[in-house]
């Protein structure tokens, strides 16, 4: 408050009033900075025209006082003049004084010391000076001069202080103000006309408010406006804000951003509006304070949509920076209000701004209706383009088209790129295959690569097999090979040249066709192979191009599956078996026999095959390979091939001998006339001691004819060697008995009579013997030092110990042998003669019970006296002569 006897009052929040002397004799002016607790002041401290400016530090006391830091005169040049305004920048820096007499004086430097800052005439005129206003934008420093006739913009960052001149017409006094940021921090300026806003180097909009202003005051992007009323005299001179007590003031409260009258209301003699602790104080004449407190958002929302001004709601929210959530709920009230209105058209328009916090379902609810299909579309692509719509809203965009029959739409959201639309694509091609774009669905398809889609549509809708074929052909081998796998019996069946040559680029080094530069790209070191066998099946019905494409494998991929080689073999036998022409039958013969030769077919199913053809060649080969003697020689039986039959036992009799023995059985079965082999038979029977001649003669018994003549030389050969046998068994029987006798009355001699030593020379140098000499009973005399030197052990001759060692190598092998019961019972089967078996190993002595030559002495046990005569010759005596 100013006040003529020099205080200056302070007003804290709770409304209590503190005041100091400032000055003698009164205040003029003030101003309180907004970011520091500076307050400038102007008054007089004596009469005349002597005003001084005081600089107060509130936050400082001296004496219970507010610090006065800075006084000095405000008096432009050496001319007393009165002071019209005040304006100081927030920073400290700068501070300028306007005057009656036109003249601005600029302080720059700390304004609250004298020592730092230095005062100059910015501005000189002839018209008084009734605004100043500091603009600080980055670190540009702007100063705003208005003159009741001019508005000037001095830019005081730059050392010369330029001068634009804004316009030729000012305002009054306090008609002036500078707005916030929300305005671009513009001057504004308050005519009788219209409110001017200004730019530091042009004019910028103005609005049209009219009437005789009074005051003009910005805060918190309202512009507040004191009018006089239009029934009160009007006062055009510099002091017309000088009112009589009957003045009616009106003070209008514009918002510019949202273009909405706040508050309106009719003053009595309005001194000053201040904005402060958030409340606008109305200061009047005859000493009462009004308080304006602005309502909340919320508040002032509800009351502009009772009166259905939602633009002007949207408006205020977004000024006010409500969140998007609050936004969203203005759009759906907006467009519930349109839409009962029946503008659905703008109702649709409000729902698209609710996109992202609305439930689409209840936009989608309202339009389903098919005379609003065209509302109802619009929402969803707008959904689409925001990338919100699931699969149930591009199924219902795409029916909307197809209902619609709005091709070009249609084609324009299909064909749109990825960054404009996203959506399901697969539910897209599976509306616009129901409802027959088929050309629309393949599209699509090809372009996001929904290989099996495409071909779906081309081969089950379009039938447009060679184009499916062709696009099989341009996928990655992956995907080439699971699409033949599906599709390739439909193509084998209308495409079936095509697809074979597809099918053999597939199973050997694939390649993508594409254009060269495309292949250039590919990297060649990798080998892409199908496994053939997995593609036979496509080619059910088109056996001539299986066998070219299996013949085709072979010959490229000579280790190809089994299963090629075994299927490609059953076509070469059907062939075979349905040819005619005995040229080209011996043709495909050698072609099916070369493939059993090469090793690479299934033993189990060649030969199921070719025994299922009737292929005698590959049957008896198989056979032969697979050591299938037996079978060989029965297949001859069954075909009565009696010649083959002798041939097979000759070839394979010696790998397998019951060969013979079947023959032998299989001719005496027969009723006719088989004497000639079977006497073949019987010779290699005999030659070899194949069978007893009790069962040959027991198998012959079958035949009825076959008579006795058959066998007569058989039986007089066998009769006479088994003769010759007996006879040199005996013989060797005498001999060996004869060996015991004589062997058993050596060893009675040595143990009955004294043994004499009659050798003269030694058995070792052969030179004559001479004492000391060693003697053993096997009658071998040896020098001494002879003996020492080749003897092995003292206990034994070096002349007997080879013979002796063999039989005693003999005795420990035939003790080895008496419990290898496995391998007797394995000869026994094997021989051709077992009784031999069992008289081998009696005389090896498997079924005695010996006694070791190292049991103690006494043991009487059966064999003790041959254990004896074994001791007996092997004890040899030591003696010195």
């Amino acid at each position: 408050m100013l006040h003529m006897d020099g205080k200056i009052w302070l007003l804290t929040r709770s409304l209590q009033l503190s005041s100091f002397q400032a000055y003698k004799l009164r205040v003029t002016h003030l101003y309180q900075l907004k970011q520091h607790s500076i307050l400038v002041s102007v008054g007089q401290d004596e009469h005349g025209i002597n005003p001084l400016v005081k600089v107060w530090n509130l936050d400082k006391r001296d004496s219970g006082n507010p610090l006065c830091t800075r006084i000095f005169p405000a008096i432009p040049g050496n001319k007393p003049t009165e002071v019209s305004c005040l304006s100081v920048h927030e920073n400290l820096n700068f501070m300028a004084i306007g005057f009656t007499d036109g003249s601005v004086v600029l302080t720059k430097g700390d304004i609250t010391r004298d020592r730092h800052s230095k005062t100059l005439t910015l501005h000189e005129g002839t018209s008084p000076v009734t605004g100043l206003a500091f603009r600080q934008m980055a670190k540009v420093t702007h100063l705003f001069v208005a003159t009741l006739e001019r508005v000037h913009c001095y830019t005081l960052s730059i050392k010369e202080y330029p001068k634009i001149e804004l316009d030729t017409h000012g305002c009054a006094l306090r008609c002036s103000s500078l707005s916030d940021p929300s305005q671009d921090s513009q001057f504004i300026v308050a005519g009788d006309e219209c409110v001017y806003l200004y730019q530091p180097d042009e004019r910028g909009p103005c609005f049209a408010f009219d009437g005789h202003k009074l005051l003009a005051h910005w805060h918190r992007g309202y512009l507040f406006l004191l009018i006089r009323d239009a029934k009160s005299p009007n006062k055009t001179d510099f002091g017309s804000r000088e009112t009589s007590p009957s003045d009616k003031q009106l003070l209008t409260i514009y918002d510019l951003d949202n273009k909405f009258i706040a508050y309106s209301a009719s003053f009595d003699d309005v001194v000053d509006v201040v904005a402060e602790w958030g409340s606008f104080y109305i200061l009047t004449r005859d000493g009462k304070m009004f308080v304006l407190q602005e309502k909340d958002t919320q508040t002032k929302l509800e009351m502009l949509f009772k009166k259905n001004l939602f633009v002007m709601a949207i408006n205020l929210a977004k000024s006010q920076h409500l969140d998007s959530d609050g936004l969203s709920e203005i759009f759906r009230q907006y467009g519930d209000h349109l839409y009962l209105k029946g503008d659905h058209d703008g109702a649709i328009q409000q729902y698209i701004r609710t996109i992202g916090k609305l439930e689409p379902s209840y936009v989608i609810r309202k339009f389903l209706d098919a005379q609003r299909i065209h509302n109802l579309t619009a929402y969803l692509q707008a959904l689409h383009r925001q990338s919100l719509a699931n699969a149930d809203h591009t199924t219902l965009l795409l029916n909307c088209y197809t209902k619609l029959k709005d091709s070009s739409k249609l084609e324009e959201f299909i064909k749109s790129s990825e960054s404009e639309v996203h959506f399901d694509v697969e539910i897209a091609i599976k509306v616009l295959r129901q409802a027959g774009y088929h050309s629309h669905a393949v599209f699509l398809a090809e372009k996001h690569m929904h290989h099996e889609w495409y071909l779906k549509i081309q081969l089950e809708d379009l039938k447009n097999y060679q184009e499916g074929l062709r696009y099989i052909g341009r996928l990655p081998f992956e995907q080439a090979e699971s699409n033949m796998k599906r599709y390739g019996k439909t193509l084998m069946h209308h495409v079936p040249e095509g697809t074979t040559l597809l099918l053999k680029g597939l199973c050997t080094n694939y390649q993508p066709s594409r254009d060269s530069a495309e292949k250039d790209s590919l990297d060649r070191g990798r080998i892409n192979k199908a496994n053939s066998e997995e593609f036979i099946p496509i080619f059910a019905n088109n056996p001539r191009e299986l066998k070219a494409f299996l013949e085709h494998m072979i010959e490229v991929e000579p280790r190809s599956p089994q299963g090629v080689y075994d299927t490609l073999l059953e076509l070469r036998l059907q062939d075979w078996a349905h040819e005619q022409d005995p040229g080209r039958k011996r043709v495909l013969q050698g072609e099916a026999v070369s493939l059993l030769r090469s090793d690479n077919t299934v033993f189990d199913k060649a030969l199921v095959l070719c025994q299922m053809h009737n292929f005698k060649e590959g049957v008896l080969y198989l056979y032969e390979k697979g050591k299938l003697y037996q079978q060989i020689m029965h297949y001859h039986m069954q075909n009565e091939e009696y010649g083959k039959v002798i041939e097979a036992c000759k070839r394979y009799g010696d790998q397998e001998g019951c060969l013979w023995e079947q023959a032998l059985g299989y001719f005496a079965r027969k009723e006719e006339d088989c004497k000639a082999y079977i006497s073949e038979v019987l010779h290699h029977i005999d030659q070899n001691n194949l069978m007893p001649p009790l069962l040959v003669v027991q198998t012959l018994a079958h035949n009825s004819t076959a008579t006795l003549s058959v066998i007569k030389d058989y039986l007089i050969n066998k009769l006479q060697r088994e003769s010759q046998q007996i006879e040199d068994d005996e013989r060797k029987i005498r001999q060996y008995r004869e060996e015991t006798a004589h062997l058993r009355s050596e060893i009675q001699e040595l143990k009955t009579s004294a043994k004499i030593f009659q050798k003269t020379k030694c058995n070792m140098c052969n030179s004559p013997l001479e004492l000391p000499s060693v003697h053993f009973l096997c009658s071998h005399s040896f020098h001494q030092h002879c003996f020492e030197s080749y003897a092995e052990s003292e206990a034994e001759c070096p002349t007997c110990t080879p013979e002796n060692r063999k039989v005693m190598d003999m005795l420990r092998a035939q003790d080895q042998k008496r419990d290898l019961h496995d391998h007797f019972n394995r000869q026994l089967r094997s021989s051709n003669d077992g009784f031999s078996v069992v008289a081998d190993y009696f005389g090896r002595g498997v079924f005695n019970k010996l006694t070791l030559v190292t049991d103690p002495p006494g043991s009487k046990t059966v064999g003790s006296l041959e254990v004896n005569l074994q001791r007996d010759l092997l004890i040899h005596t030591k003696r010195n002569c």
